[in-house]
Parts: structure tokens; sequence; C-alpha cells
């Protein structure tokens, strides 16, 4: 298919990013066709606002809309595994925001249904597809600083409290770690692989969500992952790979970074930029319309399977910190 046509679940601040961009890169290569809400007042006024035809009060009519071929699912961490499912039901392709889903068998859930039907899923860790980031992937390539030994780095910010903000509800699947952990988790993966030892520590707040991580992930060649994450103080979110032969560091923030800087044997550092165009997540955008013309199921860039190992070790995380979800059985 040459023309990609989007509807997007929610009408909240990432689905009006993600229509901006769907938007911007214009009706030759993807067009917003479709927005569902809870509130089918709330859907009309978001698609009016976006040129899209069609408004709707839930994720099925959305999902059985001819005129869409891709969904993206802004929707609460809650309800992803519900709405993917939905959509994957009727076969249309999904691009869902992080985290994927709340928990590993949610996931694992998700997984097996678009592989029955032949669906293409992918989740929203866009990072990944951000210049930097591809540029990183090419220098671990090359041996730039020859074996990884050591990931370490974070992040930490102080939100102002607002107890129906998804932030802080159980409900909804709160937390830190889903929100910002997930991307030092996913960058550890990215490079690292699946790790063979979880070590988390953690604080958990009066409203019953994780406000503090601590995390060391251990791999089989003997690196390690030292990482961090915290709603209770202030620093900007960045991330250094410490090789055999030298090191890289990820400039802050670690979910949109724009420059790398490399030392190598010579101890001489080299920075480099690396400009996003726009709001960084028409990458994603792009991934999702390729592989749908070239009729691919899954990303090579976030497949399925690490999506899967990612979840796990979230879920492994959260049980040492002790922070279970109403809705959930969590299998640690």
């Amino acid at each position: 298919m040459e023309l990609v046509r989007w509807g997007i679940v929610g009408t909240g601040r990432m689905a009006t990013t993600m229509a901006a961009e769907i938007t911007a890169m214009g009706s030759s290569s993807c067009t917003l066709t479709a927005v569902a809400s809870r509130r089918l007042s709330s859907a009309r006024t978001f698609a009016d606002r976006y040129g899209a035809a069609n408004a709707w009060g839930s994720v099925t009519e959305l999902a059985n809309d001819p005129t869409v071929d891709a969904v993206y699912i802004a929707t609460p961490h809650s309800e992803h595994s519900a709405h993917m499912l939905v959509c994957i039901a009727a076969n249309k392709a999904v691009l869902c925001e992080k985290p994927f889903t709340l928990n590993a068998d949610e996931a694992e859930r998700v997984a097996a249904a678009a592989r029955t039907s032949g669906t293409f899923v992918m989740e929203a860790m866009w990072t990944r597809f951000l210049p930097a980031v591809v540029a990183l992937r090419e220098l671990l390539a090359s041996h730039a600083i020859g074996r990884v030994q050591v990931i370490s780095g974070g992040g930490a910010f102080v939100p102002e409290f607002v107890p129906e903000h998804y932030l802080f509800n159980r409900e909804l699947g709160g937390g830190v770690l889903l929100d910002a952990g997930v991307y030092l988790v996913s960058m550890a993966s990215m490079i690292l692989g699946t790790p063979t030892r979880i070590l988390a520590s953690g604080s958990v707040g009066q409203r019953g969500v994780d406000e503090q991580n601590a995390i060391v992930l251990e791999y089989a060649d003997g690196a390690n992952a030292l990482l961090y994450v915290s709603l209770r103080t202030r620093r900007a979110p960045d991330l250094e790979i410490l090789g055999d032969a030298g090191r890289i560091r990820i400039a802050a923030p670690i979910f949109k970074p724009a420059q790398l800087t490399v030392w190598t044997r010579d101890a001489v550092a080299r920075t480099d930029e690396y400009p996003i165009s726009g709001s960084g997540y028409g990458y994603q955008i792009r991934e999702v319309c390729d592989a749908l013309r070239a009729g691919r199921s899954e990303s090579s860039v976030m497949p399925l399977n690490e999506t899967l190992s990612i979840m796990h070790t979230l879920d492994s995380i959260r049980g040492q910190i002790g922070v279970r979800y109403p809705s959930e059985q969590v299998r640690h």
C-alpha cells in the first residue's frame, strides 16, 4: 500500500503529538482518517482539528472502520492490551504507546494474537528510531568501544502531584518504572540483550506506585547495567556505555537524545550532533508504514520477542519492589 491510513485511539497529549506528526508527513505517504475516544464529542473535536473524516465513541468502532489500515494506541497503560486485541481481531496494524502492556502475561497474549493472524504490531519505543540511536547501534556494531562491559545512568524528575494523573494511579498502571524506567530498560536490552539476573530496590509511595527504583541487570557475558529512575529528585536523564576500548555518552534526555560523545582508546573525545526532525515521533511512524508496504508483520528494530523480554524484566523489577496493579496476576 502506498498510502497508510491511520486511526488514533485516545485524544490526550500523545495522541495530539502523533496526529500532528502524521499530518505533517503529508497525504502522499500517510494520513489520519479516524479517531476514537470514550466520549464521542471529544473524538469529533479532535478529528475536526486534524482533518480526520471519522470520529468514533469506541475502539471497536474504529477497529472496524474500513478506512483505517493502522492504529496508534494512546490510552492509559491499563488499557493497552485490551485495545490492541480489539484492533488485531479486526486485522488492523498496531503501534502501541510504551509500555506495551501492564505486564508480560498481557504482552504474551497480544503477541500470540498478532502472530496467529499475521497482523503487524509494534511497541512505540520511539527513541530507537531517532538518528542518534541509529548511529549508536552502528558504533557498537563496528566495535568502536570494544566489548560493552557496563551501562550506567538514569534520570529523575519531580512531577506536580495530581491524584488522578496516571503516574500516581495504580488502576491505570502508574509509577515511575513503566513511565520513565522503561526507556532505560529498553536501551539496556537493545545493547546487551536479555539479562540473566535482575536485582532491584525501590520505594513505593502512599498512592501504591513506585516512586524510585535502583536496578542492576547482569548478563551472560559478564556485562552489567546499573540504572536508576526517580520521582523524588531531579537530574537530566543520560546514559554512559563503557567498553573495554572506550566509552560512549548519550546526552540527556535519554528518551530523545541528539548528541553522542565517543571516547576511544586514545582517550580523545569526539562529540557529534544528530538533529531530530519535528517532534521525533515521526521516525517510528515511518517504520510502521515501511513495514506495511513491505508486507512485514514485525519491526526488526523493535521486534515482539524483545518487547516480551523487556516486559518480563519490568515484571521482575516490580515484583522485587512490591508493586502489583489491581487488575493483574503478575508472573514472577
